[in-house]
């Protein structure tokens, strides 16, 4: 059985916004914490139909609970409106709402009420590898970590159908549908650029369409959740860094299945690429399951050196590689890098047999890595 990180508790038994991108588990999670909880699924018509036929609905039959009771309103973003009912009933009755969802962008564009700071926000990302027994690091780069891909050997079907769920749900959602052609050959576009510096005008050009309209696909997937955006590192002083963000698909199983990335093996280009994309994926739930106030950033020079990640104000370099034997020549980034925040903890993750030390830069191996990051010892 999956344990999941993510804790919905807070000090002061506030009401929560959960968000998170579809199938990554919001509906099972709060199935095992609120068993017995009064629930509402806007997906289910009957739910969804009546409440967005009368909001006030929710006002009425919630009448008798008072402030020990939660309430479960999952996919909350399909009925803007409610959340005026939601905040009336935290005010006046004070009752716990969990409200979950995959797109706030849907709330922001309708100005809906986000309850002026009466709930705290946290996000569920898909699986990380703390949460999954007998953990395999091949099946995760390949399956990528969205529960029922990852829980199955030949995901592919599925992961059509989730790109066909997506593209017919969510996009239709956001008004763009006549232009669904155009987005399905952006999302290929886009996964292209997955772990590279994203330069929007070569971007537009490889889909055919505007510059404006990549820049607004891009919002989409982010506020969807769907995708983020990585900041270039600006603070070194001896070298002149890139400032262009690069771009990541919330979960490695995506990409994979957009460039038809199959059954790749340790030790190829290809699987070098995810396997990049993989740590990346863990670092930002780490830091999001945290709440965390360092920013991941990267660092890439005019001069060609680069490290994968950065933690905070160089605090933590982190380097990815998919060999099985770290040589001087990895350490180039991470090395430059020091001559600017000498201080700086320097680590390369790579598939290397045993731990180990090379001119001051810790080499660790991927398993241990992960043991370590998700038991604190290394953020």
């Amino acid at each position: 059985m999956l344990h999941r990180i993510l804790d919905l508790n807070t000090d002061y038994n506030d009401s929560v916004f959960l968000w998170g991108a579809r199938q990554v588990g919001k509906t099972t999670l709060l199935d095992e914490l609120y068993p017995n909880c009064r629930r509402y699924d806007l997906l289910r018509a009957k739910d969804y139909n009546r409440l967005l036929r009368r909001p006030e609905l929710l006002g009425e039959e919630l009448d008798a609970l008072g402030p020990e009771d939660t309430v479960v309103i999952d996919e909350v973003q399909k009925i803007p409106q409610l959340l005026d009912e939601v905040h009336s009933l935290i005010q006046r009755r004070g009752i716990r709402f969990i409200l979950s969802g995959s797109s706030p962008r849907k709330l922001k564009r309708y100005g809906a009420n986000l309850l002026g700071g009466r709930a705290v926000r946290k996000v569920l990302y898909p699986l990380v590898s703390a949460e999954v027994p007998d953990f395999d690091i091949v099946k995760a780069v390949n399956n990528g970590m969205i529960p029922r891909h990852y829980l199955v050997d030949n995901p592919w079907e599925r992961f059509r159908a989730y790109i066909n769920v997506y593209l017919n749900e969510e996009i239709r959602e956001e008004a763009i549908s006549r232009n669904l052609q155009s987005f399905l050959r952006f999302l290929e576009v886009a996964a292209q650029s997955d772990g590279e510096m994203l330069v929007y005008k070569n971007v537009a050009q490889d889909c055919g369409i505007d510059y404006r309209t990549v820049k607004s696909y891009f919002e989409i997937l982010q506020d969807t959740l769907i995708g983020y955006l990585i900041p270039g590192f600006t603070l070194s002083k001896k070298r002149s860094a890139m400032q262009s963000p690069k771009f990541y698909y919330y979960d490695v199983g995506i990409t994979n299945f957009l460039l038809g990335r199959r059954k790749m093996e340790p030790g190829s280009e290809l699987f070098g690429h995810s396997f990049e994309h993989f740590i990346i994926q863990e670092l930002v739930a780490w830091l999001g399951y945290h709440q965390s106030d360092e920013r991941l950033t990267y660092w890439h020079t005019a001069s060609g050196y680069e490290v994968d990640a950065i933690i905070g104000e160089g605090r933590v370099a982190i380097e990815v590689k998919s060999c099985e034997e770290v040589k001087s020549r990895h350490l180039r980034g991470l090395k430059a890098f020091s001559e600017d925040f000498p201080d700086c903890r320097l680590i390369v993750v790579s598939f290397d047999t045993y731990r180990r030390r090379m001119n001051g830069v810790e080499i660790i191996p991927v398993k241990e890595f992960l043991a370590d990051l998700w038991s604190g010892k290394i953020l």
